[in-house]
């Protein structure tokens, strides 16, 4: 999923992007207003997120055109607190929610995943299709997965990796296979991101994180479902 974000303050806009990128979704990032247009016009996003206050074109005019060319693409705004800002004006042109800066990772997070859920919910692809992992029921389109009555909050990533080991029972999938798959063959990680992510999943699938039923562990290589 593909995600917009034009923010002219860097620091800001790094921090969206690393926040993300972290839950598994595609940026792309422009400071100003006239680039936010030009990226949605050739990369057609899934979402965007919008600073009101951009140079060239402010966030109501760069919302006001995407709305022109797509009426359904979600669009969140992005404000600084104590930051005159007419909600009234921004729910008219099309906006769907709100950041405030300074914003907490938890915050965006919570925010990013509803403005999700709403786009899968519109889609009928084969990504979104419900799938069965072990004694847990993941639902992609809601981003979470459900053990009897227990609901569990998952992230873009976390969904992609239980796809991808639901989709491989008793293989063993080495962390080369699993990182260009899951993180993308661009991506550069440290030695340690994929082990830091599947033991931060564990402690929220697995009934025992310590000793793990659905991701085990083959040391030297990977990971394996058991099925």
């Amino acid at each position: 999923m593909k995600v917009l974000i034009a923010e002219d303050d860097r620091h800001t806009r790094e921090g969206l992007v690393e926040i993300l990128e972290a839950e598994g979704y595609e940026v792309i990032a422009a400071d100003n207003g006239a680039d936010a247009l030009r990226l949605f016009e050739r990369e057609s996003p899934d979402f965007v997120c919008l600073d009101v206050m951009m140079p060239e074109l402010d966030g109501y005019e760069v919302c006001k055109h995407i709305r022109k060319q797509d009426a359904r693409v979600p669009v969140v705004f992005i404000t600084a607190k104590g930051e005159e800002i007419d909600t009234v004006v921004g729910l008219e042109i099309g906006a769907d929610d709100y950041i405030v800066k300074p914003f907490g990772v938890r915050e965006v997070v919570a925010r990013i995943r509803a403005v999700t859920r709403r786009v899968s919910g519109r889609r009928e692809a084969d990504d979104d299709a419900d799938f069965h992992i072990g004694d847990l029921e993941v639902l992609p389109a809601e981003l979470r997965c459900r053990r009897g009555e227990q609901v569990i909050e998952l992230s873009l990533r976390d969904v992609k990796l239980l796809r991808l080991f639901a989709g491989n029972p008793g293989k063993v999938l080495d962390r080369d296979r699993i990182m260009n798959e899951v993180w993308g063959q661009n991506y550069l990680p440290s030695s340690r991101t994929l082990d830091q992510h599947i033991s931060q999943l564990r402690k929220r699938i697995e009934k025992n994180p310590k000793q793990p039923e659905i991701i085990a562990t083959v040391h030297g290589v990977g990971y394996r479902y058991q099925q």
